[in-house]
């Protein structure tokens, strides 16, 4: 056989260990798990970090206040130094909606050592332990919550005996670039983080969507969240890393009524969001960079050129084997784009898509070795404990 037949074979044989021993990674069926109401509500309280919100705020914060929740509840919104007005909308929305209590703070410039989304959540942690809460409600100031995501998610913690309940919001699928590029982010994040496995004791997988995340707010304190992963670009794996390493029992999955509001039109907005912690998933290191472009071209970039590589040339077992692989691949996407509502031909596009987060990923080592770093709301943070840069 020839060489590029060989490699397909290779890449079939990726494909075969990911469709059965990578924990089931392609099915969308973990939803909250099994719950049923506590005899007794315990408080929580929500916090939101926010910096420059204020073109989603009234399409999320609505969902919030409104939260139908049998127990006490309150929201701490932290405006992490807005120029739009982030803070007093928030108050305005308040008082014109009603709903659960809402207190507004700024937590001040953050100090060396801490992204500013951190260092806005340390703060909002440390006004709502003033109200002693058994739970902490985490998430963004993009996320738009169904009436009953609370008491669901307290639920489902209660139940299982859960340190951290998260789901990943549903993301916007609008955009011809959001339709193409946002399934396969999520479906790329589950290859990484089997949901299956997160929610096993005894197992080291470790995530959460920093969207939506109720945390137990003893487990908070002896995990020191969010003190220990103040440095973290990418804050919701590192927080279900100190849980779970700490004995702590996690659970994530797929939403079904949590959705981001915020909007990517443009494939340079996905671009950013995509490229701004890329490089900081492979620690920084160049042979996990290199490693993982061979990696993305061996599974989704191989099969498409093998099988029109043997058609053209007559060479039948290439293209049969680039073929087969291709199968794989698209028979394993297909959930992900049913979950979000999108025609099933898009599956056949993966490879593409692939390989534009392939040019994300070396992008994002490149921004790091100029020196840029990750970047978000006019921050920058070129290195782990980097003094942000703002600009």
């Amino acid at each position: 056989m020839s060489a590029i037949a060989w490699t397909a074979v290779g890449s079939l044989a990726a494909w075969l260990w990911l469709l059965l021993c990578q924990g089931f990674f392609w099915r969308t069926d973990v939803r909250l798990p099994h719950r049923k109401e506590p005899d007794r509500w315990p408080s929580v309280c929500v916090v939101v970090p926010a910096r420059d919100e204020a073109g989603v705020l009234p399409d999320a914060l609505p969902s919030l206040l409104a939260q139908d929740y049998p127990g006490r509840a309150e929201i701490f919104l932290i405006d992490d130094g807005s120029s739009d007005g982030t803070g007093e909308l928030a108050r305005e929305l308040a008082r014109r909606n009603g709903g659960l209590p809402l207190t507004v703070d700024s937590p001040g410039e953050p100090p060396a050592g801490w992204t500013g989304k951190l260092w806005a959540v340390r703060h909002g942690i440390r006004l709502a332990r003033a109200r002693d809460p058994e739970y902490l409600l985490l998430t963004d100031a993009d996320i738009a919550h169904a009436s009953d995501s609370l008491r669901e998610l307290v639920a489902a913690a209660r139940t299982g005996g859960f340190d951290a309940v998260s789901q990943m919001a549903r993301l916007r699928v609008e955009s011809l670039w959001e339709r193409l590029v946002v399934p396969a982010f999520v479906y790329f994040f589950a290859q990484l983080y089997p949901f299956r496995r997160i929610g096993k004791k005894g197992t080291r997988t470790a995530a959460a969507a920093g969207g939506c995340v109720l945390l137990r707010a003893e487990t908070a304190e002896r995990a020191r969240i969010p003190d220990a992963i103040r440095h973290a670009v990418i804050d919701d794996v590192a927080l279900a890393r100190a849980v779970k390493g700490g004995g702590g029992h996690i659970w994530l999955g797929l939403a079904e009524r949590v959705d981001s509001v915020r909007p990517y039109p443009r494939l340079r907005d996905l671009w950013r969001m995509v490229s701004r912690s890329a490089y900081a998933q492979l620690r920084h290191n160049p042979l996990l960079l290199a490693g993982t472009v061979a990696g993305l071209a061996l599974v989704y970039l191989v099969p498409p050129v093998a099988l029109v590589w043997g058609l053209a040339g007559g060479d039948t077992v290439t293209a049969a084997v680039g073929g087969l692989a291709g199968l794989v691949m698209t028979g394993t996407y297909a959930p992900m784009l049913r979950y979000y509502r999108q025609p099933p031909w898009l599956a056949f596009l993966l490879p593409f898509t692939a390989f534009l987060y392939l040019l994300m990923t070396v992008d994002s080592a490149v921004q790091h070795y100029r020196g840029r770093g990750a970047a978000w709301k006019g921050r920058t943070y070129a290195r782990p404990g980097a003094v942000p840069d703002e600009g």
